[in-house]
């Protein structure tokens, strides 16, 4: 692993923090409601009593949409969650269908393709119905026997849209750290310390959000957002009031207006018992 971040002095923490009421709330999956690929209780009971209010809930996610979780898909499906924005921002959808997609050009595929083979690097593309590995291994091959949405095919990409690519670094995080990914009109975001997503330059939960924003008519200074990951640096940067988790990243945490705790600590319920609105019980 890493070595530990120096910790940053947080603006506020959820108990001295005056938290603003948002016309829409965004929420991470991963370490933010879920731990495990599995929500917790608690912040499911959460968003089902805000579902009651007047503020949308809305899903911002740097995975795949072949591989939401079940429970998270079943509160869109109940319309307890209004949209998912998934993919880093690449594919945004409601009950009605796609509010944005963003494919990925066959330029920036080839590009990725050969950045992925000469670092020697496991890596897939992920369309809207599957997970494509490129490479074909024991490992990959288990996963896919738990996943009917995982798929070992290469050639996914030429007869199916793809949004993103996912690189498996060997070793560690070092991997691929020599290259300009700027320079192909990329970059390269971490969402773990050996796993990274590949994505267009331009590309970020942000520009969803954005997509999101217009489509219900609300500005994204009227907004909330938790997170505790990397690929939420844009969307804190963006929206009005950010709420970092307290095992956030801690470059996460000082782009924050305020730090609350975990998941485990009832994080996202401390700030939510501050709202200027009545949240049934």
């Amino acid at each position: 692993m890493p070595a530990a971040s120096t910790p940053v002095a947080p603006k506020h923490t959820a108990s001295n923090a005056s938290v603003p009421t948002p016309k829409i709330i965004f929420f991470d999956i991963d370490d933010t409601l879920s731990r495990g690929g599995i929500i917790a209780e608690h912040n499911k009971a959460t968003l089902q009593a805000l579902a009651k209010t007047d503020i949308k809930l809305v899903i911002s996610t740097g995975r795949s949409k072949a591989i939401l979780p079940e429970d998270i898909i079943a509160l869109l499906d109940s319309e307890v969650l209004d949209a998912i924005i998934c993919m880093n921002g690449q594919y945004s959808y409601d009950h009605q269908g796609i509010i944005s997609d963003y494919p990925l050009t066959e330029a920036h595929i080839e590009d990725m393709q050969r950045l992925c083979q000469s670092s020697n690097v496991t890596y897939k593309f992920d369309s809207a119905t599957h997970l494509a590995w490129v490479n074909d291994n024991e490992l990959i091959r288990e996963y896919n026997n738990k996943n009917i949405y995982s798929i070992i095919d290469p050639e996914h990409h030429h007869n199916n849209a793809v949004y993103q690519c996912s690189v498996f670094f060997n070793h560690s995080d070092e991997q691929m750290q020599d290259i300009d990914f700027a320079a192909y009109g990329l970059k390269l975001v971490h969402w773990h310390y050996i796993g990274a997503d590949i994505l267009p330059i331009e590309a970020s939960k942000a520009r969803g959000i954005l997509d999101v924003c217009a489509y219900y008519g609300v500005d994204a200074k009227d907004c909330m957002a938790f997170g505790d990951g990397m690929n939420d640096l844009e969307m804190f940067d963006l929206v009005g009031f950010a709420v970092a988790m307290g095992d956030a990243k801690e470059a996460l945490k000082a782009r924050a207006d305020l730090v609350t705790g975990t998941i485990e600590e009832h994080g996202i319920q401390a700030v939510i018992e501050q709202l200027a609105v009545h949240v049934p019980a």
